[in-house]
């Protein structure tokens, strides 16, 4: 199995059991998200209830809660939202954290390619939930999550070049 971390955190933000695909010059991984639900399952031993003592549930708690798979897996944390002054200050710290962490080649491939994922990225803002590894570091790679039209379960956008493959 091989998780992906971020390169500047350590966190675990992805795995190979959630395929993605690679947009924008492969700046961008795209990956698809489900909503699952988590809680209560009812099991039917062949008991008759009624010849039970107490009769209803003693005490067990039958709350679902419903969650999107790659949130829940991987304790993302979600982040206030950015405006555009906001998300492009931050897009230049990130630049400026990643780069040095990147081999020449790579680096040179993100810096070629970061500004056309920044202008495919600006219209969607308000669109967007966002979202840090679980330690929630002020440095983290954010983890970007929409809505495509029609859509019911969210897609979630990765800097492919902030991830690093480890094998598990």
């Amino acid at each position: 199995m091989l998780v992906y971390t971020d390169l500047l955190t350590g966190d675990e933000l992805l795995s190979d059991s959630f395929p993605y695909k690679e947009i924008e010059n492969g700046i961008l991984w795209e990956v698809e998200g489900k909503w699952t639900t988590q809680g209560c399952v009812e099991v039917n031993i062949g008991a008759n209830p009624s010849a039970e003592e107490g009769g209803e549930d003693e005490g067990v708690d039958d709350s679902v809660q419903k969650v999107v798979d790659i949130v829940d897996t991987f304790r993302l944390q979600e982040q206030p939202t950015y405006d555009k002054k906001g998300f492009i200050a931050y897009i230049k710290k990130y630049i400026k954290l990643l780069t040095p962490k990147l081999n020449a080649e790579d680096q040179e491939a993100f810096k070629k390619g970061i500004e056309g994922a920044t202008k495919y990225l600006l219209p969607k803002l308000k669109d967007f939930q966002f979202f840090v590894g679980e330690s929630m570091h002020d440095d983290s790679t954010v983890v970007f999550a929409y809505y495509k039209e029609g859509a019911t379960n969210p897609t979630f956008l990765y800097f492919g070049h902030g991830l690093k493959e480890v094998k598990c």
